[in-house]
């Protein structure tokens, strides 16, 4: 057998070896993980979806996300519907706590993300963690908030439907950071060029802003958003984004007037006062120290160690001057921050009448001119109040309600200012492509909802009745969708839906807003009845309509146990969460000279219209509830994705976990709710490929591959698994497992299961390890011998080379002798080189002369090759010229006889061709009967000078076969026949004359004629050519005579000049003046 042969087939049997032993090993490495990282992920639940990478810390791939179930004692599970006992509210939390203590401070409900706020710094927000989460199926890893916004962004991309993020909890939860990262993650994630980057940096740097004018330092959180938001980012059909819009929903207006004790004031206000310029602070009549404003010193909190002002404060201007805001606008809303102060250090007292006045006037004067009002009716306004019965009465205030009509008046100064601020934010971000805008489906919205969570305190004022009532209706509307999305996934996958009892809100919802019967009805009610409306009225009237309510109770309508914890100017309404009592207050505001103020953004905030009609206004509540409806309207139009904020302890402590707060957020979030809800179905649902991957190795039938339907091979793995069938069911897609315990249960064979692998590997590696070292030996031996023989081919064709340059070069010494052996091969060489060149490159034209020189034994044959290869090309061209073609060429042939190099204008007129007549259609009809049967085969327009007196007469030559003719309006002139012409005499200049000469004997004749013509080659050519004259045609140089009659004698003489020009000189000569232009 040859060497070739035996190498193909062991190389054959290599590759078999090599590729079977790949197979294995992969197989091997897929079902074994030694090393669970409790970061990885966790398995998914609901909403699954394809899996796909998910590049972990270290560059670890982690392609499968049950992992970590067997570290569920020391991590917890990262996701809550996997707890067994999941109505245990303390294992929730336990579950909740051994997370937070391994700094995992992401777990899911499903997809709902519930996060932790570690109040420290994470390694866990870099580009390289964006890039981990970017594009991977929600539960592929483990639960971050990246998580949520990817799956968000990749919905509305793929299914082209708007999406929402919904993020609540308690102040100092970490919701603003929350929206923050969700931010963050788009700017860099998302496809952006360079208008829609201006855009990306206004959405981020609106935060700086709505948080300086919106957030404030609380007990709980140094920056906590005194506001709830709902922002739209909208992106275009690549998925960049390209504008938003900013709605804002209760305002914490009454901490503008109070703080709690160790609380602070909106944070621009002392922004403005430490990062303002010392100008800019005496203008607007500030002073650099918070102690000096009422507004800013209830809370007794002016500084915090952790806020930095004047940082903040260059911040917020930086921002400002991004999002687009006039130099103007800022100087305006600067001027509102300041009249807020000034309204807070406004004091009143008594005059001598009793009568209440202001008793600081500088302040009054700041006042008038920071807002842009008079200063009486501003001071009219402070002190009286206007009752509109049967007329306009003013009606002087007291001293306490003038301080409440000062505090109202600032609070309304500054809420609408704020809502002016925000649209001011919303027209920077909005996207102004009107084309684009027009066209369906061009765009898709993510909207973020960042609003405050549940809330129960000691005292519950309107604005957590607000507060809760949201949550109430969020809460309503979670659960919905939450249900519904189950049921739709259920009956996608053929599984039969079983109805899910729970707690349906809707009656909390009704007892607030039904009509006629709601709190909210009944609040508006008793804001518009006659007469001054009370607190205690107000309860009476709630009893006597709500007194029958479950969910409603008062001191009045309270058990003996009961009516201890609610007092006399309290109810207390049952949510959904739990019990909380509420205390309503009033306010009052005095705006109408505010509606007269020269600043452009108050202006714009308040309306005149608001005090001249007499229509009454909406409520708080009601405006509250209509906004509210708008945003759940909002909402119901969109997919929504849920992040729920616990903080872990009030003092803000990282690593410290508070039971007993966060059982409580646990309870006024509705967690628990939420879990049971996702429980009341399957715990756990996977791909059949997903789950088949995983524990094929568990059944002797599925390993190490199945090879048939996915769903017969997982039926065949659980059936061997001994799976009841009351504890899982078969999809379309997926497989649905009712109990976490199945799937521990599993996980732990699993984990039992990965030491036989781990032989089987290490078997495999050793194998595999000595297979190669063999392979190696035995290849050096197989290249050994390649190389070889690689080497003998080498040799023997340089030998051959060498062999044929000596040759050659004793060829070419003997090259000049006779041909023998020594130069045979030269010669040959020579002979062949000759050829191919000619071959190669023959003349390409007959014009073309170009041949190779022969050498010296082929100088006959090429000389016979050049004869027969110009006749070949010559003879067809000859075949390829046209009758027309070759009679011009003719005709250009004697021309060329007869003008070449004799006269001045025969080389411009070469390239143009001859014509078969200048005269086209202009023969007249009496000269063609005239002519008979001589046809005209030329005709020219000419100009005939009189022998006597040259006088110049337009004149027609017309050419037949046998005379020419000069012709004048259709008479014939004179006829000189061919025979009896004698000569045509031209001058070598650039003029157009010819004499015709004829015998001056003949008396039918009249003599020589002289003519001058525009074309006078053609027409020489053509009528020598008819004459058969080609030899008589005389070119002069100086001069022609022709006959002018019997015995005399004309003379025409020619000379060059600018133009042509035709005059009769001495002694009666003709004098013609050449052009020096060329003509034809």
């Amino acid at each position: 057998m040859s060497e070739r042969p035996v190498c193909a087939f062991l190389w054959l049997i290599w590759l078999f070896l090599t590729s079977f032993l790949w197979r294995c090993l992969f197989a091997v490495l897929w079902c074994c993980q030694y090393t669970p990282n409790p970061n990885s992920t966790l398995c998914p639940t609901l909403h699954d979806r394809e899996p796909q990478k998910a590049v972990g810390g270290e560059g670890r791939v982690h392609r499968v996300m049950e992992s970590t179930l067997t570290a569920r004692d020391r991590v917890g599970v990262q996701d809550f519907v996997l707890l067994e006992n999941y109505t245990s509210e303390a294992a929730f939390i336990e579950n909740l706590r051994r997370r937070f203590g391994e700094k995992l401070i992401y777990t899911y409900i499903g997809s709902v993300l519930v996060s932790v706020n570690p109040y420290k710094d994470l390694e866990i927000y870099s580009k390289a963690h964006m890039e981990r989460y970017r594009g991977v199926s929600f539960y592929e890893i483990s639960p971050h908030i990246y998580a949520v916004s990817d799956n968000t962004y990749r919905a509305m991309r793929t299914e082209r439907r708007d999406q929402c993020i919904l993020i609540s909890g308690e102040s100092g939860a970490g919701k603003t950071e929350a929206s923050k990262k969700i931010l963050q993650y788009y700017a860099t994630t998302c496809p952006v060029t360079d208008h829609m980057s201006t855009i990306r940096d206004r959405l981020l740097q609106s935060n700086p802003v709505l948080e300086a004018f919106g957030n404030a330092k609380t007990l709980r959180n140094d920056n906590s958003s005194r506001f709830g938001k709902y922002m739209d980012v909208q992106f275009d059909f690549r998925g960049a984004p390209i504008g938003g819009h900013i709605l804002n929903y209760l305002l914490e207006k009454s901490r503008v007037v109070h703080q709690n004790h160790g609380e602070r004031n909106f944070h621009i206000f002392y922004q403005l006062l430490e990062g303002g310029e010392q100008d800019q602070l005496s203008k607007l009549g500030l002073e650099r120290n918070a102690q000096k404003y009422h507004y800013l010193v209830k809370g007794c909190c002016p500084r915090v160690s952790s806020i930095n002002d004047k940082s903040d404060w260059k911040t917020v201007r930086k921002a400002l001057t991004v999002i687009g805001f006039h130099e103007e606008e800022v100087e305006d809303l600067l001027n509102i921050i300041a009249s807020v102060l000034h309204l807070g250090n406004t004091q009143f007292g008594e005059g001598e009448d009793g009568e209440t006045q202001i008793t600081t006037e500088p302040q009054l004067t700041y006042l008038s001119k920071l807002l842009g009002v008079d200063g009486p009716a501003l001071r009219e306004a402070l002190t009286h109040k206007k009752l509109t019965a049967k007329g306009e009465e003013v009606s002087p205030l007291s001293f306490e309600q003038a301080v409440a009509a000062r505090d109202a008046l600032a609070k309304a100064v500054y809420g609408r200012a704020f809502t002016w601020l925000v649209a001011k934010i919303n027209q920077s971000l909005a996207f102004k492509d009107e084309v684009y805008n027009s066209s369906k489906g061009s765009s898709s919205v993510i909207g973020l909802l960042d609003i405050y969570g549940f809330e129960v305190f000691q005292h519950n004022s309107f604005e957590q009745f607000c507060i809760n009532y949201c949550n109430e209706k969020l809460q309503q509307l979670f659960i919905k969708l939450t249900l519904k999305s189950e049921q739709e996934e259920y009956e996608a996958e053929g599984i039969t839906w079983e109805p899910v009892k729970y707690f349906d809100n809707k009656i909390i919802c009704d007892l607030v807003e039904e009509k006629h019967k709601g709190f909210i009805s009944i609040l508006d009610e008793e804001c518009l009845r006659p007469g001054e409306p009370s607190d205690i009225s107000f309860l009476e009237k709630l009893e006597d309509t709500l007194g029958g309510h479950a969910h409603f109770v008062t001191h009045k309508l309270a058990n003996g146990k009961t009516r201890k914890a609610v007092g006399r100017e309290e109810f207390r309404l049952i949510h959904y969460a739990g019990e909380v009592n509420y205390t309503v207050n009033g306010e009052l505001a005095n705006q109408s000279v505010i509606c007269q103020s020269d600043n452009q953004i108050l202006s714009q905030c308040f309306n005149r219209e608001e005090v001249t009609t007499q229509k009454r206004p909406e409520t708080a509540a009601t405006q509250f509830k209509n906004s509210l409806a708008k945003l759940i309207e909002i909402l119901m139009s969109k997919e929504p994705s849920y992040v729920r904020c616990i903080k872990p302890n009030d003092a803000k402590q990282s690593g410290r976990f508070d039971e007993a707060l966060v059982r409580h957020q646990v309870k006024y979030l509705g967690l628990m709710e939420n879990l049971r809800v996702r429980r009341a179905g399957f715990a756990y649902r996977r791909r059949y490929e997903a789950f088949l991957q995983r524990y094929k190795s568990l059944c002797p039938g599925t390993w190490p591959n199945w090879q048939g339907r996915l769903a017969d091979g997982v039926a065949t793995l659980v059936q061997h698994l001994g799976y009841k069938p009351e504890e899982y069911k078969l999809g379309k897609t997926k497989i649905f497992i009712r109990f976490p315990k199945t799937l521990f249960t599993t996980e732990d064979a699993l984990e039992a299961r990965r030491p036989a692998l781990a032989l089987t590997l290490q078997t495999s590696w050793r194998g595999y390890r000595e297979r190669a070292k063999y392979h190696r030996i035995r290849n050096a031996v197989i290249q050994s011998a390649w190389r070889g023989m690689k080497s003998r081919r080498k040799a023997r064709r340089r030998r051959h080379a060498a062999e044929i340059i000596r040759k050659f070069i004793k060829g070419f010494i003997y090259r000049h002798y006779e041909r023998c052996p020594e130069n045979e091969y030269f010669l040959d060489h020579q002979r062949f080189s000759f050829l191919m060149t000619l071959v190669r490159n023959p003349p390409k034209s007959v014009l073309d002369k170009s041949w190779p020189v022969p050498p010296p034994s082929l100088t006959e044959a090429s000389e016979h090759l050049c004869r027969l290869c110009m006749q070949n090309m010559m003879r067809a061209y000859c075949r390829r010229i046209q009758p027309e073609w070759k009679k011009q060429m003719e005709q250009k042939v004697v021309a060329s006889q007869i003008f070449q190099d004799q006269k001045d204008s025969y080389p411009q007129s070469v390239p143009k061709l001859f014509v078969a007549s200048r005269l086209g259609r202009e023969f007249n009809l009496k000269v063609i009967q005239t002519l008979g049967n001589d046809k005209v085969k030329y005709g020219v327009a000419v100009t005939k000078y009189d022998r006597r007196g040259y006088k110049a007469r337009p004149r027609q030559l017309l050419l037949t076969s046998s005379f020419a003719v000069l012709v004048a309006e259709a008479k014939l002139k004179q006829r000189i026949d061919y025979a009896a012409l004698r000569s045509i005499s031209v001058s070598s200049l650039t003029d157009g004359f010819m004499v015709l000469h004829v015998p001056s004997e003949d008396n039918k004749q009249k003599s020589d004629v002289v003519l001058q013509c525009d074309h006078v080659i053609e027409v020489v050519t053509k009528l020598a050519t008819m004459a058969d004259k080609k030899n008589k045609v005389n070119i002069s140089q100086d001069s022609i005579k022709f006959a002018v009659a019997r015995g005399k004698e004309g003379v025409i003489d020619f000379t060059s000049g600018p133009e042509l020009k035709v005059a009769k000189g001495k002694k009666g000569h003709l004098l013609v003046v050449s052009s020096l232009a060329p003509g034809c």
